[in-house]
């Protein structure tokens, strides 16, 4: 049965329709991806979704009964609560279960009917909704997503800003909702927790509409698109790289009807003006004139929104010496904590490395040391001969501060009059955007005011932290294209893997506090990590099948009756254990004793657990001989 269904959904705003036509619908399993460009509608058919806002037209029904979750950009109000409490209230129908067969358990001995009835469907809903384990799969959440379990118990306040977004994540995702909307979740998580959360999505019984620039993770997660564009929508159910292949074919038979449309339309146009005045072709001409009228009102647009779109290049750097940076035994601090220790790293002319590495394990402070941002603790930092350092920080600095976008541009580029804003165009800043206050600009034009001052800087070296973050899907494959053509040296930190791919010839990551290198790409070493772990695992299973037949091959010991019940039994052993540890996990869950009933019960249950494994080790030393 469907979870979600839309039809015909529109809104308007401001006297002009946002979108319309919006009609879909969504299943368990379905991952439903919306593409368009900023301002499209697609954060406002999220929030429709959710029941935030009302469609102007249509009719959206949801399953009875459905629990909806909305995951946007917008922080945790209650920043008083710990974060425990905080991500836990997800599954509010847990709590209130939990407490209602608290509050009934004390009734129970008067057997009233209709307190054991209340009783059993309270036990009922827990069961649902994940038994007495339920809190497991919150903290499974939780870690997933970088939280240690020390976080719990620390107030909201406390964290971060993008702490508080993985926060509210993991609160989306714990109340288990039979529809899941999630607008950017991929921001602020490192590489693991984007693998984790791909995995996690994959797998829960869910409708999910999401809305990410994150290409690899599109490609991983999505099961089917819809395109809003141009006060539009177009449903395509398939993955992401196979809509984009459509959309590219679809451009291209679009681009193509316009030309002939345009063709026609001039020609139409000449003839007109040869014979206008001609009497025997007046009335052809004059037939014509109204055809060229009707074929101009009925003419084919590519799109009737903003189709600009981001569109720049580095221009040839000038020539440095072979080696441009090195770092050499470097001990690296924050906070006076050592982050990395013993750290080397060399970057040679025209190379192009990426940097990766687990969230705090010191990426920023380490590029921002290369950067000449921050001093080593110990060794020392060298770059070669007629280094040129274009650095972008993850903050975009550069384009903050006082004054408008011209005035930024010109202050950090040296550039003046015609030359800046023909700079500034290129970046999307014509006319009078060049004079917006900074104060007002969006993060997205902060960013791409950061890379045109990056592009005027003339560097031969560039280290980027996070340069695609708020840039829109069109412009980071944008930045990518110009990367990948830069004939200087890149040393790039990015949770964006389709960019670490297709940029990286080198792979410098972090591991333990040390600061290692592969010579290949980020998916060359992640194959290489994959490998490794299963020779390893494989080696384990060979070594123990050895053992095992070098001590059938003795020529003394017991009999296959007594190995047979031996083995029996460490299997028996290995099951109870197992169980004494969950009840064991149990107990030391606060909730076991929240009323002397449950306390009780589940005293007696590790009782007969640790029972069980005393006397089954016990036939073991007896069978042992």
């Amino acid at each position: 049965m469907a979870i979600a269904t839309a039809t015909s959904l529109g809104v308007h705003v401001g006297g002009r329709p946002l979108f319309a036509g919006v009609s879909f619908k969504l299943e368990p399993g379905d991952r439903m991806t919306l593409s368009g460009r900023n301002g499209a509608g697609k954060t406002t058919l999220l929030r429709i979704l959710a029941g935030e806002i009302p469609a102007g037209s249509g009719s959206l029904t949801l399953e009875k009964g459905a629990r909806v979750a909305l995951h946007d950009q917008r922080p945790p109000l209650q920043t008083g609560v710990a974060l425990g409490e905080y991500v836990f209230s997800g599954r509010a129908d847990m709590l209130t279960a939990e407490a209602d067969l608290q509050r009934l358990e004390g009734d129970l001995p008067a057997g009233d009917p209709g307190t054991m009835r209340a009783y059993a469907a309270a036990q009922e809903r827990l069961e649902a909704g994940g038994g007495y384990r339920w809190r497991d799969a919150v903290t499974a959440v939780l870690r997933g997503l970088g939280f240690d379990p020390d976080d719990l118990d620390r107030p909201l306040s406390t964290f971060s800003g993008g702490e508080l977004t993985r926060a509210s994540l993991a609160r989306s995702l714990a109340g288990e909702p039979g529809l899941l909307l999630l607008d950017e979740p991929t921001n602020h998580l490192d590489i693991p927790a984007l693998e984790w959360l791909e995995g996690h999505l994959a797998g829960i019984d869910a409708a999910v509409v999401l809305v990410a620039h994150d290409r690899w993770f599109l490609e991983a997660v999505g099961t089917s698109v819809l395109e809003l564009e141009a006060g539009r929508a177009r449903f395509f159910a398939g993955p992401w790289h196979a809509w984009r292949k459509e959309q590219a074919a679809r451009e291209l038979a679009l681009g193509r009807a316009i030309e002939k449309q345009r063709a026609e339309i001039a020609r139409m146009e000449r003839f007109v003006e040869r014979f206008r005045y001609k009497a025997t072709k007046a009335r052809q001409a004059q037939s014509r004139v109204k055809k060229i009228e009707r074929a101009k009102k009925e003419a084919l647009s590519g799109d009737p929104s903003d189709r600009r779109s981001l569109s720049f290049s580095f221009e040839a750097p000038t020539r440095s010496g072979r080696l441009v940076l090195a770092l050499e035994d470097a001990r690296i601090e924050a906070g006076g904590r050592a982050l990395l220790t013993g750290a080397n790293l060399h970057l040679e002319r025209g190379e192009h490395a990426v940097l990766v590495g687990p969230n705090g394990s010191g990426k920023t402070t380490l590029i921002e040391t290369l950067a000449g941002r921050r001093e080593l603790a110990a060794g020392r930092v060298r770059r070669g001969h007629n280094t040129k350092v274009g650095y972008l920080s993850q903050h975009a600095e550069t384009a903050a501060g006082a004054g408008t976008v011209l005035e930024a541009a010109q202050r950090e580029t040296g550039l003046t009059g015609q030359r800046v804003r023909d700079l500034l165009g290129t970046f999307l800043f014509s006319g009078e955007e060049a004079e917006k206050p900074l104060r007002d600009i969006s993060g997205g034009e902060q960013r791409r005011l950061s890379l045109a001052i990056l592009v005027a800087s003339g560097a031969n070296v560039l280290i980027l932290d996070e340069p695609t973050n708020h840039l829109d899907l069109e412009s980071r494959e944008t930045l990518e294209d110009a990367l990948t053509r830069f004939a200087g040296a890149v040393l790039l930190v990015s949770h964006d893997r389709a960019l670490l791919e297709a940029i990286g010839s080198r792979t410098y990551f972090i591991e333990d506090g040390e600061l290692r290198s592969h010579p290949g790409g980020w998916a060359d070493l992640m194959r290489s990590r994959r490998e490794r772990q299963e020779a390893a695992a494989a080696e384990t299973s060979a070594g123990r099948r050895d053992s095992r037949e070098g001590s059938a091959g003795r020529p003394a010991g017991p009999s296959k009756n007594a190995l047979r019940r031996v083995a029996a039994l460490e299997q028996q052993i290995t099951a109870a254990e197992v169980a004494l540890r969950e009840v064991e996990d149990e107990l030391a869950d606060p909730a076991a004793w929240s009323s002397p009933g449950r306390a009780e019960r589940a005293g007696i249950r590790h009782r007969e657990a640790k029972r069980t494994v005393e006397q089954l080790y016990e036939e073991w030393e007896r069978a042992q001989g």
